[in-house]
């Protein structure tokens, strides 16, 4: 364990990063609903547990409701369980005393302790290992708790919120986590949706991310076609907000909408048969050809149907000429115009309404 004294607590978040409670919690029905159970339980000294897929943000509503309680003045300390090793997290969370163990060179305060006064937050709670949980449901029952090689006992007086992305009833089945400690933590509850369930949000947080990586990355990315807007309430974000992150801060740094495009295309595996010359070889110049013409295709595709076959704004939005934009169409082989069947030729992005093609 002489690894445990040079752990040091995750820096702080910059309250002035935490986006305007307007914006994280946006207009869905959904949001508005967790917007409320939060404006009911922040000031309640009692544990919060919340529940939601990875890159929901899980973390950011826990600096809401701290930032909503009476422990507002004090401090935020956010306990990652899966990043802090087995060996080291109690030692972490309780603190140790100088000579406790070999590498305990100084008397060093645990996480509950520095979270007096504040906030504890412990994001997946469902990785902490049995023993841990069975110390922990003890500290939340009476309160106290004692330092590594210590024998004096201090009192746990901070707000405990706990978050995971585990379905913590199939844990309990499976042995996994503690029963009685679920009951302890899960005194109020609050279930994030998916990005999917909450999409009348997705126009509001990626003009808000639009701005924050044009400041952060010194950028002037302009605003998104409504287009765009519209290709990306459709898509099922598995990644949720982390992933439509990802995405904004990558159009602001290539300046380009196609990249919203070009991502979908890249996702797909490729199956290709590759032509060969007629000694029957693969020439890998050949290849490359082959498969940028593919990709191309595919990419041109889907920004036409994105932007209801209107090959005038196909064209802007892939940054080339009109004229351009024809001949790549016809080098494709894709139709001059939108297909008259329900769907395009490849049966995503149906056109919601009629639309001209120029």
């Amino acid at each position: 364990m002489a690894s445990a004294a040079s752990l040091k607590p995750e820096p702080p978040v910059n309250q002035a990063e935490l986006p305007p409670d307007n914006i994280y919690f946006g207009p869905s029905q959904g949001m508005q609903s967790v917007r409320q159970k939060v404006e009911r339980a922040a000031g309640l000294n009692v544990p919060i547990l919340i529940l939601g897929e990875s890159g929901t943000g899980k973390e950011v509503l826990a600096h809401f409701i701290h930032n909503a309680s009476p422990w507002r003045d004090g401090p935020f300390v956010k306990v990652n369980c899966p990043a802090i090793p087995g060996t080291l997290i109690e030692s972490e969370l309780f603190g140790f005393q100088k000579g406790a163990f070999t590498g305990a060179n100084a008397t060093k305060p645990g996480r509950m302790e520095m979270a007096q006064g504040g906030t504890l937050f412990m994001d997946e709670i469902a990785e902490l290992d049995a023993s841990l949980q069975a110390k922990l449901l003890h500290v939340l029952q009476d309160g106290h708790f004692t330092r590594i090689g210590d024998h004096e006992e201090k009192r746990m007086d901070a707000r405990v919120i706990c978050a995971t992305n585990r379905n913590l009833a199939r844990e309990i089945e499976s042995g996994g986590f503690r029963s009685d400690l679920f009951y302890r933590i899960n005194v109020i509850s609050i279930t994030l949706p998916s990005l999917r369930e909450r999409r009348d949000d997705i126009p509001y947080l990626a003009e808000y991310l639009r701005e924050v990586f044009n400041r952060r990355f010194q950028r002037e990315a302009a605003p998104l076609s409504k287009e765009t807007v519209h290709l990306l309430k459709q898509r099922d974000w598995p990644g949720n907000v982390r992933e439509l992150e990802n995405c904004m801060a990558r159009y602001v740094v290539l300046g380009s909408e196609e990249t919203f495009y070009s991502e979908r295309t890249e996702r797909a595996p490729v199956h290709f048969n590759y032509e060969t010359n007629e000694e029957g070889n693969i020439p890998l110049k050949r290849i490359a050809q082959q498969v940028t013409r593919r990709m191309e295709r595919d990419v041109i595709l889907k920004v036409l149907q994105a932007n209801h076959w209107n090959r005038r704004r196909t064209a802007e939005v892939l940054k080339i000429s009109y004229r351009a934009l024809l001949y790549k169409v016809r080098q494709a082989g894709l139709p001059a115009k939108r297909p008259r069947r329900k769907q395009d030729a490849d049966g995503a992005f149906p056109s919601e309404s009629p639309a001209k093609a120029d």
